[in-house]
């Protein structure tokens, strides 16, 4: 679970463990563009509720008055109304359904929509405050959780507000006294009860979304994790720790739902000293002549037909106080800041015949919450045809490298240019057809061998990806293959062997030619003549593409014509002396 709180969050979230006014103010910023759905549902829902407070009202004038049999014609209009209301009240529920849900999940839709296109913004650098499981509940239950701030949480509040309105002037107008009764008992019901309930269930609430986020963290940790845990006989204690974790959660969200039923039993108490008011004052007037004998019924009566919308109040509060915990984690996702910033005036990147030469002058760089630069004073220069062998020990800054490369983390000092123009000046669409990334863990997705490769060049035909598995060595293989292309890699590629997955993977990038192909151990898990022959295959000489390589095996220096040796927390050795750099022919044109 992450505290982080992010520089800039938008102002419609707010902050910290507020009454449900405040949430109520931020729930309404962020619905621009449903608003109108949002009051027509308000507007559906309080003429569904009014007409269960018109049927209760008339159905007790109808049989009070029916009581003294009189001439049956004086009862159609209110035999026509009860059927009416009764009627009404059902259409108008589902229309004031269909209306909510449908203004809610539009909103839903755009915020989820909205999260992923930052984190895409923000990857992988920024996404290293937060576990994958965390993530995944913030863009899963958070989401929802602020859905319903607007269905269990402000729906509620506006009906009531209408419809109890409604219902005190009706009752005012029978008979004053009972009028202040109700609005007393409507107060305490849907102001004072609630507020208590905001109260005391804002911090359990919190705790509630940010416990959810933890589960979701173990879990996710335990998928990835599961055959080593499982090997190494911990199953049993990460299991115990979600245990203790959820009964964490079990009682919370217990002492939650006690607040909650607390105050929807206020809300029915409160109703019922209504009723019993409404009688207390109505039947002194009765007696007295100030009150026909027949509208008792309703000023008694029509309290309680009020029960169900004051008793959603109570649970809207905390259903906005969870909203509001689940939007400040929202929050804290939208207030990362990207990785790279836009340029107001994109440079378009300089077309070369055998492509670009990217050089880093002085450049130092550290991961988000890191307290010093994971490399420093790096002085490199990438042109055609070059190879390039990053050595140094774990933690030395090898991938750091290849992250502030292909755009994932900012630099925190020096420039990168490319030809001569800063990095961050270019078009952000060209400078991502600089690079080819080859990772030492090349996700597999559950398809064929075709699809799984052509996801580097979705408009590649089968010859192309062909060639590209033979140059990545992978030719007598897909030979050996009864289906070809259409052999299926399985789950996650375990139809493969880690070396035919590298080799996969090696194909990709040969598949996306483009002029710089960056390679972060992509032989870290495998034998060391399947190693010997991917490397070699990588770093086999090429004059349209430069290669880097980030390896700990110091063999593989003397396939490079450069060497950068990293240190951890020390400044970048210089680059060794070049070797000689193959020539380059006019005809060997890169495209891309």
């Amino acid at each position: 679970m992450s505290d982080h709180t992010g520089p800039g969050r938008p102002d419609h979230f707010g902050g910290g463990t507020k009454p449900a006014a405040g949430s109520v103010i931020w729930l309404l910023r962020l619905a621009v563009g449903v608003r109108g759905r949002l009051l027509t549902a308000v507007l559906l829902g309080s003429l569904a509720s009014a007409c269960g407070v018109a049927l209760m009202a008339t159905s007790a004038w109808l049989i009070a008055r029916a009581a003294q049999h009189p001439p049956v014609l004086y009862l159609m209009v209110a035999i026509v109304a009860v059927r009416t209301f009764g009627l009404g009240r059902g259409v108008l529920r589902y229309a004031e359904r269909l209306t909510s849900h449908d203004a809610a999940f539009r909103l839903l839709a755009g915020l989820r929509e909205r999260l992923i296109a930052h984190l895409a913004l923000i990857a992988p650098g920024g996404l290293q405050i937060w576990r994958r499981g965390d993530l995944l509940t913030r863009v899963g239950t958070d989401v929802d959780d602020v859905g319903d701030g607007y269905l269990r949480g402000l729906l509620p509040l506006a009906v009531s507000v209408v419809v109890g309105g409604g219902a005190v002037a009706l009752t005012a107008a029978i008979l004053p006294a009972a009028g202040l009764a109700l609005a007393m008992a409507l107060l305490l019901a849907c102001v004072l009860a609630p507020l208590r309930s905001a109260r005391h269930s804002a911090r359990q609430e919190t705790t509630i979304v940010d416990l959810r986020g933890r589960r979701g963290q173990l879990i996710g940790d335990l998928l990835d994790e599961m055959t080593d845990v499982t090997a190494g006989g911990l199953l049993g204690a990460r299991l115990a720790q979600i245990d203790k974790l959820e009964t964490h959660l079990r009682a919370t969200s217990a002492r939650s739902a006690r607040t909650a039923g607390i105050a929807s039993a206020t809300a029915v108490l409160a109703m019922g000293a209504a009723v019993v008011s409404a009688l207390l004052f109505g039947v002194p007037a009765v007696r007295s002549g100030h009150l026909a004998a027949v509208l008792l019924a309703v000023v008694v009566l029509t309290p309680l037909a009020l029960t169900d919308t004051v008793q959603s109040v109570g649970v809207a509060a905390a259903t906005l106080q969870r909203s509001a915990a689940a939007a400040r984690r929202l929050a804290d996702v939208l207030a990362t800041p990207p990785v790279t910033t836009a340029p107001i005036h994109p440079k378009p990147l300089r077309h070369r015949t055998f492509g670009p030469t990217i050089a880093l002058h002085d450049v130092s760089a550290r991961w988000p919450g890191a307290d010093h630069d994971a490399f420093t004073h790096l002085d490199l220069t990438l042109a055609p045809g070059k190879r390039v062998v990053i050595l140094g020990p774990s933690g030395s800054g090898k991938s750091t490298l290849l992250a502030v490369l292909l755009g994932f983390l900012p630099i925190s000092s020096g420039r990168i240019t490319v030809d001569g123009v800063d990095l961050g000046q270019l078009d952000a669409a060209d400078a991502r057809t600089l690079f080819a990334w080859c990772d030492q863990q090349p996700y597999l997705f559950d398809s064929t061998l075709a699809e799984n490769i052509r996801l580097a060049r979705p408009t590649a035909q089968d010859a192309q990806i062909a060639g590209t598995l033979e140059s990545a060595g992978a030719g007598d293989w897909l030979r050996s293959l009864p289906l070809g292309l259409a052999t299926p890699v399985g789950e996650h590629g375990r139809a493969v062997s880690g070396g035919q997955r590298q080799r996969i993977a090696l194909a990709r990038a040969f598949l996306a030619n483009r002029p710089i192909v960056l390679a972060d151990e992509p032989t870290a898990h495998l034998d060391a003549p399947t190693a010997d022959a991917i490397t070699a295959l990588l770093m086999k000489p090429d004059p349209q593409r430069c290669t880097v390589l980030v390896t700990h095996r110091e063999q593989d220096a003397d396939l490079g014509d450069e060497i950068v040796r990293l240190e951890p927390t020390r400044p970048a050795a210089r680059p060794a002396a070049p070797k000689a750099v193959p020539a380059v022919s006019p005809s060997d044109q890169l495209t891309r």
